[in-house]
């Protein structure tokens, strides 16, 4: 079983021994095995390592100790605590200030001294502290009796439960110091990192794990600092803290929840901590918009006379690819970064009709074909022949996620904004313009939908269905009236 891999039936399983001293924490079990999903070697080769991984963590805590009790840290926190305030007391009274809950007279140092006259061999050798006479030696003893009682405490607690990386962390943070410590996150940096890697081995786009990644790393700030426990309350006051929009707080309960599934499937201290409860970044109650304010916070269309002015606009401040791309929008309906990844590759004839295709989207529905309308044939024309880098459309764009559209939006928010829009509209806004002009030329509503790459919510259609023909789609987009636009004068 070379790589821990084993093929069965055309489907690559990964597989773990589980060492016998170990097998009861597992039910019993002498072999732990997953399905990897994949029949190719290089994609199980990568799903494996994360799997492998919380296996081994979970043998590893199985092995070593025994698991604490919950709330350990807060009893932990009133043990020092005390230990703390027996020293501050005999201090006290050490100096001679009166104590508030230990009364130690100085003939009580003196007879301690006497009953053990090796103690200050073993301060010396575990805190490194001269034995001196008088009250400033009697105060250093103090300390030094609190260092042994907090290090023994340590030992204890490392021999019989065999902390894991994070709890001996927590356990130093206790012992330094009980009455400033906080409860430490279990959304921990490396935490964090074997779940990168696990999604990085699942495709999911660099970009959704950067945000969802940043989310929990201020959640994670979060509990730190107000000292919270991770449970529903805590993510409650988290929410509130932020006063964000619905819309955005649910794609920080989103990231929370992801997290929280992978951690519960595929790591063992997680797991094993918290099996038994409820995911914290569920049921929550968003405040939600109504009536007139819903309304009004939508994104609105624009209508053929504003986007007309818009392309004059553009074309007027020297911002042609911008022009270009307000024309490529409103006789497609695309969205933005679609059209910012078309290249002259994807201009293709299907039946006779010069098309658009569509091959990188946000959705499965946006793969799609889509004909050129007949007011864009010299500007596909124009652009074709004057690309340089096989684009249609000139970005400047420094995106690490290959996002080619980000300097488009953004100028095309500032030629908006110039102009009298408010944020209600948006590049976006072209895309509800051409639906709405569709609608109103009779098309038909599947066909609209396969047009603009969205799907119909039936099998019927979005499964069944091959779609229109090309003839079909064109007779469709060319009823999109065109724009009063001014003409493009060719640089020469």
């Amino acid at each position: 079983m070379a790589n821990n891999l084993e093929l069965q039936g055309g489907t690559y399983h990964v597989r773990l021994a589980v060492p016998a001293d170990v097998q009861k924490s597992f039910g019993g079990r002498r072999i732990l095995s997953q399905s990897l999903m994949t029949g190719v070697h290089q994609e199980a080769m990568d799903r494996r390592l994360p799997i492998l991984a919380a296996w081994k963590s979970q043998i590893k805590i199985a092995r070593e100790g025994k698991k604490l009790p919950e709330g350990w840290q807060d009893d932990l926190v009133s043990l020092i605590s005390k230990v703390d305030e027996v020293k501050n007391n005999r201090k006290l009274a050490i100096i001679g200030l009166p104590a508030p809950h230990l009364s130690v007279e100085p003939s009580d140092v003196e007879a301690f001294k006497q009953a053990n006259p090796l103690t200050h061999l073993l301060i010396e050798k575990m805190v490194d502290v001269e034995w001196e006479n008088g009250v400033n030696g009697d105060l250093r003893i103090q300390d030094a009796l609190n260092a042994i009682i907090k290090r023994t405490i340590q030992q204890a607690m490392n021999n019989k439960h065999r902390l894991s990386q994070d709890q001996q962390e927590e356990l130093t943070g206790i012992l330094g110091g009980a009455n400033t410590y906080k409860p430490k996150s279990p959304i921990t940096k490396g935490r964090l990192a074997t779940f990168r890697t696990f999604r990085e081995s699942r495709n999911v786009a660099v970009k959704t794990i950067d945000q969802q990644q940043s989310k929990l790393e201020k959640l994670s700030a979060f509990l730190t600092d107000t000292g919270r426990n991770l449970d529903f309350d805590a993510i409650s006051a988290w929410l509130d803290s932020m006063k964000l929009a619905s819309k955005t707080l649910t794609q920080y309960l989103l990231a929370g929840s992801v997290f929280w599934k992978w951690a519960l499937k595929h790591d063992a201290y997680w797991r094993d901590e918290y099996r038994d409860r409820a995911n914290p970044f569920e049921n929550h109650d968003l405040p939600k918009v109504r009536g007139k304010d819903r309304a009004d916070a939508q994104r609105k269309d624009f209508t053929l006379e504003d986007l007309s002015s818009l392309h004059a606009a553009a074309l007027a401040q020297g911002l042609t690819a911008l022009a270009d791309l307000i024309l490529l929008g409103a006789y497609t309906g695309a969205r933005i970064e679609e059209l910012c990844q078309l290249q002259t590759g994807h201009v293709i004839t299907v039946d006779g009709v010069q098309s658009f295709d569509i091959t990188d989207s946000k959705t499965r529905a946006g793969i799609r074909v889509v004909p050129v309308h007949p007011a864009l044939t010299d500007v596909v024309k124009r652009l074709t022949k004057d690309s340089k880098d096989e684009y249609l459309v000139v970005t400047n764009s420094r995106s690490k996620y290959g996002i080619r559209s980000d300097p488009m939006v953004k100028a095309f928010g500032r030629l908006k904004t110039g102009m009298g829009f408010g944020p209600q509209h948006v590049y976006h806004s072209i895309r509800k313009t051409v639906i709405t002009q569709l609608v109103r030329a009779g098309v038909q509503g599947t066909l609209i939908a396969e047009l603009v790459g969205h799907e119909t919510g039936l099998v019927t259609f979005d499964v069944y269905s091959q779609g229109a023909t090309a003839l079909q789609k064109f007779d469709a987009i060319s009823k999109l009236p065109e724009l009063t636009t001014v003409p493009h004068v060719d640089e020469e």
